[in-house]
């Protein structure tokens, strides 16, 4: 899922902060449904913005079975650059997954779906939308908690390097593999995040202007809760250099969210 750093690190936060009350004195519900709906100084995914480094309104909402299965839509708004006829102005991302924890190791996988609404131009060889298989796993000790996540695009038009302006399509896979810690400091609202990502090309996801083969890219962060809202604030920064028609939007800058869990 395209979640902003900061987003991201918010809702792990909220997470492992959650009171476990209700779980004690009664069974979970079969199912339960969450959202989210956030204001982001700047939409990041992979360390490279989306937005030209302008704000983005998000949301998302998950269905999850008692069983660890879940589906979930997370959308967020985009700049036109993102999608190859340049024309996308919304990601919509739907995810299906199965979660399960055996000795206080997480596992969770599923396939995640990048839709761009009103990005097919008639004719057009080009495909902006993709599919995602994803693995993570995870864990939590004391206040510190740990993940590790691997994302693997297979070959497909979206992820091609010319977008078939040969002509011919040269379909592209794209292998991501990142790690996310999230530090709840004890008996506060506060909380710390950090990220390391590398995505591996070439790709449309991992070539930038100056032809390297796949770059990297970092995060650090905090965040303070307070009921339902978590307030974050993030560095964000890349060794790549990808330009879209005014700037360099994978340059280094600091991120603020503000999210709302339902």
């Amino acid at each position: 899922m395209r979640f902003s750093t900061t987003t991201l690190g918010a809702l792990l936060l909220a997470a492992s902060a959650t009171p476990a009350f209700a779980q004690e004195t009664a069974p979970p519900p079969p199912i339960t449904i969450n959202a989210t709906a956030a204001v982001v100084t700047d939409y990041r995914f992979r360390g490279i913005s989306q937005t030209d480094n302008n704000a983005a309104i998000q949301g998302s909402i998950t269905v999850t079975h008692k069983s660890g299965f879940y589906a979930s839509v997370w959308g967020s708004s985009i700049d036109d650059y993102v999608t190859v006829a340049g024309t996308g102005h919304q990601e919509i991302d739907l995810i299906a997954g199965y979660s399960h924890t055996i000795g206080g190791i997480k596992l969770d996988g599923g396939i995640l779906y990048y839709f761009y609404p009103k990005t097919k131009l008639a004719g057009d060889k080009s495909s902006s939308d993709f599919v995602e298989p994803y693995f993570d796993i995870s864990t939590t000790i004391g206040p510190v908690t740990a993940k590790t996540t691997v994302n693997y695009a297979p070959k497909q038009k979206a992820l091609a390097l010319d977008q078939g302006a040969s002509g011919k399509l040269q379909s592209r896979d794209n292998v991501y593999l990142a790690d996310d810690f999230t530090v709840a400091i004890p008996k506060t609202p506060l909380g710390l995040t950090a990220h390391l990502g590398h995505s591996f090309g070439p790709s449309w996801l991992a070539t930038d202007s100056n032809g390297k083969k796949g770059y990297t890219d970092w995060a650090l962060g905090a965040t303070a809760t307070y009921k339902m809202l978590t307030l974050g604030v993030s560095y964000v920064d890349t060794d790549a250099k990808f330009l879209s028609a005014t700037k360099n939007v994978s340059k280094s800058g600091v991120v603020a969210s503000l999210t709302a869990s339902f």
